[in-house]
């Protein structure tokens, strides 16, 4: 920090230069006339949505490969170029971003899910600087705001264009880039160590779970059509925002203030990741790929959200491409019904293990949110400059 204090005073005493992208670059579009053809066997590699999403810096090393003609016009990615998400269900997901920062003479294409920016000049930004300044806080700030939708949120790249950012002196961004570095590698192995910790934590949870759900003929066995309601979700669009979570399949997409199922419920989605399942006991809305459920005062509600867990409902997939369920396949779901004593007995143990697992608050998941906050401050304090007045 010695050193970096003492370049900023040198090269930069009275502040840095903020740019907006039109300024800096030029906005170009991913892979245009493909079909889903054109990605089986490709002859040339692609850069995925998933890719530009979890990496900082494009993974080269991709399988994903699309079949390009001879002759055939379509961007490729070069170094330097800043990669960005299009869309999403929510717009805190929406442009995030990925850099280059290896040169390689292979040709590497773009997913028409994505868009990337050129620099006019790589000696304004370092690659390496700028896949650390496009996530920090203040410009996902801005890029957030460059997004509009309902259900699904696309960026607009002509608001991309006046999204600002600073660029400090090369020497700036270097040193800057090798302490970022440096503590993104710790906070890695750190994070690492916990989330190991973490996933032999949730199979145990696991097995223990499916041990206490085992039942033989000692107990009462109903169907779900028998001990709940399975009920369509409906479109949000029209309510005003409040404080009352929409659940998609991906979990809460957007909040309303009014038409709320106020009981306690397992919310199933019937498209999509339809094995992630959701547990509610306060006021919620679902869309319609959600299935809420009524269920009957027999049976705990919890227990019924540990046993279907227990069950993997993507075996039940009723649909050959996006995996679906339908109410007639999940009400024929067969499920145990001991006495409401047992059912909360086995419920409370489930609860702890659940919360040490899953708990953001508590737990492992809790300590590892606390290294991520850690590094996210860390950095947004690196990436915080003086602007340089005119």
């Amino acid at each position: 920090m010695a050193k970096l204090d003492e370049l900023i005073s040198k090269l930069c005493p009275d502040g840095v230069e903020y740019k907006t992208l039109g300024e800096i670059g030029t906005f170009y579009g991913g892979l245009t006339g493909k079909s889903k053809e054109d990605f089986k066997d490709g002859n040339a590699k692609f850069i995925s949505y998933i890719n530009v999403f979890n990496n900082l810096s494009i993974d080269i090393n991709t399988s994903d490969t699309v079949n390009i003609s001879v002759g055939e016009h379509q961007n490729t990615i070069q170094y330097g170029d800043i990669i960005f998400t299009g869309s999403s269900e929510t717009p805190n997901e929406c442009g995030m971003s990925s850099v280059l920062t290896v040169k390689t003479d292979e040709a590497l294409y773009l997913n028409s899910f994505c868009f990337g920016l050129r620099l006019n000049n790589l000696d304004i930004l370092l690659p390496e600087f700028a896949k650390y300044i496009f996530r920090c806080h203040r410009v996902r700030k801005q890029i957030i705001k460059t997004a509009s939708g309902v259900t699904r949120f696309n960026v607009s790249k002509k608001k991309m264009e006046r999204v600002i950012i600073p660029v400090p002196p090369m020497e700036v961004q270097c040193e800057i880039v090798r302490i970022l570095d440096n503590f993104t590698e710790l906070t890695a192995e750190l994070t690492a160590e916990l989330t190991a910790e973490l996933t032999a934590r949730k199979k145990q949870y696991e097995y223990y779970r499916d041990e206490l759900l085992t039942f033989g003929n000692d107990v009462e066995w109903k169907t779900l059509g028998d001990v709940l309601t399975i009920k369509n979700g409906k479109d949000y669009k029209l309510f005003d925002k409040g404080n009352i979570p929409v659940y998609g399949s991906g979990g809460i997409i957007a909040y309303v203030n009014k038409f709320a199922y106020d009981k306690p419920s397992v919310l199933i989605p019937r498209k999509g990741s339809i094995d992630k399942l959701y547990y509610t006991e306060q006021p919620f809305w679902t869309v319609d790929t959600i299935f809420y459920t009524i269920i009957k005062p027999f049976i705990i509600p919890k227990y019924v959200y540990y046993y279907l867990q227990k069950q993997h409902l993507e075996q039940l997939n009723t649909a050959g491409g996006v995996p679906s369920l339908t109410q007639s396949v999940l009400n024929k779901v067969s499920i145990p019904v001991p006495p409401l004593k047992e059912q909360q007995r086995i419920v409370d143990i489930l609860n702890r293990f659940d919360k040490l697992c899953n708990d953001i608050s508590e737990g492992l998941p809790a300590e590892i949110e606390a290294r991520k906050k850690q590094y996210e401050y860390y950095r947004d304090k690196l990436l915080t400059f003086k602007e340089k007045k005119n």
